[in-house]
């Protein structure tokens, strides 16, 4: 779900305000990896928040370019793995670090938390599962899938990976405060899912046996590989092997609620109006003025943008192709291929001074002169030249907007 605010200034064009969706070629989804061949509005209609969805598939090696038995082996065996990125779980035993990693001495600090690759081996053949932590943030592939996930939702995803050996458990009956897909990568695991206990919790409300147990499960289901299953954030779940071993993987959704926005809306308000500021009188009367402040804040276009900026922001870079790129700028020309990278989530917004793109933390800020040329970037869909660019910037200006473009990781050298 990549939108974009474009003002464009030119001779014939006012600045415009609107917010307008930019229509892409992708080809791939990655909600389709993950509900397919169920269509996105019929998971969106009957699934999402609601109820599981199981989408079990004859499609061994689906998931395979994500993540497979060989890289977790190899990532643990390798000497570096480092925790939190991974750590060592069973149920009914309880594990400290120290048990399965250790600090090896460097100058000035060590490195702390390093595996130790055959106690952890050791452990995974006595039952306990090994997780590799935030994949999304260390792991290439699961990074690019994230972030197309995170497109086409709207909300920030994260993923965990479960490598569980046979006849053994993980986690007892919980509930997880996000919603996930869990994604069957190798193997085979039975799965266990009950009603909620408490509906759509928030990240604080955390499962506790005093909330109740579960009830009958409502599916009991061995997920093979190419499987996947949807849970909404409450639904109780446990799972096992059985005489096979298991690599799935979790891909949470931290879905924004009405209460971020609630919050988000009142911090906004408190830094801008004394009076939020003021005492609570005895008798808790509030004056009308500030219930119509808070209630212009809460309009559906002041949450949108404010959910927005905030989605923008704090998308981390994907960029494999990072020293590529930045050696290529050198070189750069006019006739040189350039292309969006496909990975950036940001908006496009201008005034009657300046134009702001916003991307990865990033505010980039331009003379809001150069707006068509800036539209043109950020709605093109194939590999375009700086010679093409729309506009009035001479020459040696294009090469100048091109190459802070690629340096900041908007654009990229396209390998074409």
């Amino acid at each position: 779900m990549r939108t974009v605010r474009i003002p464009t200034q030119t001779a014939r064009t006012p600045i415009q305000t609107a917010r307008t969706p930019i229509q892409t070629t992708q080809t791939h989804s990655a909600l389709e990896r993950c509900v397919g061949p169920v269509e996105a509005e019929r998971f969106f209609d009957e699934y999402w928040e609601q109820k599981p969805l199981l989408v079990p598939r004859d499609e061994e090696g689906r998931f395979d370019d994500l993540l497979s038995v060989e890289e977790v082996e190899e990532r643990v065996a390798g000497g570096g793995l480092r925790h939190p990125a991974f750590r060592v779980v069973k149920e009914g035993e309880k594990y400290s670090l120290g048990d399965y990693a250790e600090d090896i001495s460097w100058s000035p600090v060590p490195f702390s938390g390093t595996a130790k690759t055959e106690r952890v081996a050791a452990e995974f053949e006595r039952g306990a599962t090994i997780v590799l932590q935030a994949l999304h943030v260390h792991h290439l592939p699961v990074a690019r899938f994230c972030r197309d996930l995170e497109r086409e939702l709207g909300h920030p995803t994260q993923t965990n990976a479960y490598y569980t050996p046979t006849s053994a458990q993980g986690f007892k009956v919980h509930h997880d405060t996000h919603d996930v897909f869990c994604l069957q990568v190798a193997g085979e695991k039975r799965w266990l899912v009950y009603p909620p206990v408490l509906e759509l919790p928030l990240r604080s409300q955390k499962y506790t046996p005093e909330l109740g147990g579960p009830g009958e499960p409502i599916l009991d289901v061995t997920m093979q590989a190419g499987d996947t299953l949807y849970l909404p954030r409450g639904w109780l779940h446990q799972a096992m092997t059985s005489d096979a071993a298991s690599l799935h993987m979790t891909v949470g959704v931290s879905v924004v609620t009405w209460l971020d926005a609630l919050h988000a809306a009142l911090d906004e308000t408190a830094e801008e109006e004394f009076d939020l500021r003021r005492g609570v009188p005895a008798d808790g009367a509030s004056s009308e003025r500030l219930l119509e402040l808070l209630a212009a804040r809460l309009s559906p276009s002041a949450v949108s943008s404010r959910l927005r900026r905030k989605f923008v922001r704090t998308r981390r870079p994907v960029r494999e192709d990072a020293f590529d790129q930045v050696r290529g700028v050198a070189e750069l020309g006019v006739e040189t291929p350039l292309e969006r990278r496909e990975t950036v989530i940001f908006d496009l917004v201008a005034d009657e001074q300046e134009a702001t793109l916003s991307f990865e933390g990033r505010e980039l800020r331009f003379p809001v002169r150069i707006g068509a040329e800036l539209e043109f970037v950020a709605v093109a869909d194939e590999p375009f030249r700086l010679i093409d660019l729309p506009g009035g910037l001479d020459e040696p200006g294009r090469l100048v907007l091109g190459r802070r473009l690629v340096r900041e990781g908007f654009l990229r050298i396209s390998p074409e």
